[in-house]
Formats: structure tokens, sequence, C-alpha cells
């Protein structure tokens, strides 16, 4: 008897896509009564006891042969998360979450820099259309979407991407060096306990009282990163990246969709062709850092470091 593979690579990334907007949306509507750093905390504590007891029940250790990876890793991580989900409290959802997923363009750019400062010769010109053409997408993005106060809520979410870039190479390199993607999330979930509380501290302190769905908003969000996060490392293990590249996209039209329904948010013609732009140069970014870059390592970034 054929033993069962589960489903397909589009399927789970489909399911990923859906429960990272999901997760968005269960931000922004804690974001009511929470700040970013109770969020970041709330999400890190219940990703950390969830891997722990996965390692566990795998019998893989917690120790590492390279702690500075990882510190670095969940530095630009957790900084990445705290940002975007500051952005989600203050932006239109779609808005935001097309902002994250600019870390596709980010890479191209980093590509760039990098031939750049080697002096590698020619710089190539499709990484410098695809990152025209992410710049121009956020233009029509930002323009018709935002309102004078919203601004540096806009910056955050964009400054979220370039981070989230950051930490794509770091677990690439983590990958590399033949962390299990369990140790990965783990060390990732331990840096934002500690940093989410850091923040939340300085923003005020934690609440001392909490109301039902201010407590079910905060277990809902770490449960539904977790599950996105082990649907997206299955997706990229057993399909094709470009393939993947191009479903993890349908992040924006869930949170589209969520934002229209339950928000009212605006949604000009001319901010979903900027999201069509962005979405167009996140997958040929990918393409373009595959066939320029070293190989990529197994464990994939989740969008957001959600």
């Amino acid at each position: 008897m054929t033993p069962r593979r589960g489903p397909p690579a589009p399927v789970l990334m489909l399911g990923a896509t859906f429960l990272f907007a999901l997760m968005a949306l269960c931000v922004k509507l804690a974001s009511a009564e929470y700040g970013a750093g109770e969020i970041v905390l709330a999400r890190s504590v219940v990703g950390l006891v969830l891997m722990g007891a996965l390692l566990r029940l795998r019998g893989r250790s917690l120790v590492t042969r390279v702690p500075g990876m990882h510190f670095w890793r969940g530095l630009s991580g957790t900084v990445a998360l705290c940002l975007w989900f500051y952005a989600i409290g203050g932006l239109p959802l779609a808005t935001a979450i097309t902002l994250n997923y600019m870390s596709s363009v980010w890479m191209a750019v980093f590509l760039i820099g990098g031939a750049v400062l080697v002096g590698s010769g020619r710089v190539d010109g499709r990484l410098v259309a695809t990152v025209l053409v992410g710049f121009a997408g956020v233009a029509l993005v930002l323009r018709p979407t935002l309102q004078q106060e919203q601004m540096w809520f806009g910056l955050a979410g964009l400054l979220s991407g370039v981070l989230s870039a950051m930490a794509y190479l770091q677990v690439r390199g983590l990958g590399r060096a033949g962390e299990p993607e369990e140790r990965v999330v783990f060390y990732f979930s331990l840096s934002g306990v500690g940093a989410g509380a850091g923040v939340a501290m300085l923003t005020g302190g934690l609440h001392s009282s909490h109301t039902a769905e201010g407590l079910l908003l905060l277990l809902a969000i770490g449960v539904l990163a977790t599950a996105a996060q082990w649907l997206l490392t299955r997706a990229y293990a057993i399909g094709a990246t470009l393939g993947n590249a191009a479903l993890l996209y349908t992040g924006i039209v869930f949170g589209a969709l969520f934002g229209v329904l339950l928000f009212d948010d605006p949604l000009s013609a001319v901010a979903v062709a900027g999201m069509v732009l962005i979405a167009g140069a996140g997958v040929a970014g990918t393409w373009l850092s595959q066939r320029l870059a070293p190989a990529p390592a197994r464990v994939p970034k989740a969008p957001s470091e959600g």
C-alpha cells in the first residue's frame, strides 16, 4: 500500500498564506487593547512552548554549535516582527501585509549591493528592473491609502520588510550549518520573548488585567503563526521554490478581503495595481536570487517572520 504523502505543496502554501493573513487580522484586532511589544511577547511564548515540545518529541537537543548565528537571526527577525505588528495596528490590513512582503525585493537590493561592493563587474539589469518595479508598487500602495498621520506606520512596515530579508539570509546560513527548523524557530521565539517584554516595558508596561477576548486573540496569534510556519516549511520542502513564491503573495489577497469586509479599508484601483507590481517583483526577485546567489537553505523564511 502506498504511504500517504499529505497535501501537495500548493495546498500547503495556500493554507500557510491564509493562516498568516488570519494572524495579521488577529494582530489588528488585538492592537485595540495591546501594544506591539505585548503581542510579540504572546506570539513568541506560544511558539516557544510548541517548538520546545516538538524538539522534545523528536528527541532533538537545544544545544547549538552556532549560538552567534541564532543571536543575529533572532535580533533582525524579532525587530522585524515588532515593526510589522506596529504597522498592522495603524495601517489598512492589506497595506501592512504588502509592505512586509517587500522582503523578496529587498533581497534583490542586497544582491545588487553585494555585487557592487565586491566589484564583480556588471550588475544584472534584471535585478535593477525588479527593484524599480517593487518600489513603484510601494509608491502606488502608499500614495492613495495613507493619511499623513499614518506615515510612521508605513515606514515601520517598509523597514520590517528590510529586516525580514536580512533575517532570511541568516536563516539560510543556519540551514547550511545543519540546524533543524524546530531549533531555529525555538531560538527565534526565545528572542521574541525577551524583545517583546522589553518593548512592552518601555512603552507602558504589561497589562495587569485582560479580557477573555484579548487573551483568546493573543493565543490565536501564536497558534496561527506557528501553524502557518510549519505549513510554509513543509511546502518549501516538497514543492518548487518559484511556484511557492508565486502563491506566497495570495496572502495580500486574503489580507485585502479581510480589510475590506471587516474594517471597510479603502482599496482603490491604484493600490491594487501597486500590490500586483510588488507581487510580480517579489516572484521575479525570488527567481533571480536563486539563479544569482548560492543555493538556498532548506529552512525558509516566513513572511514577516510571523
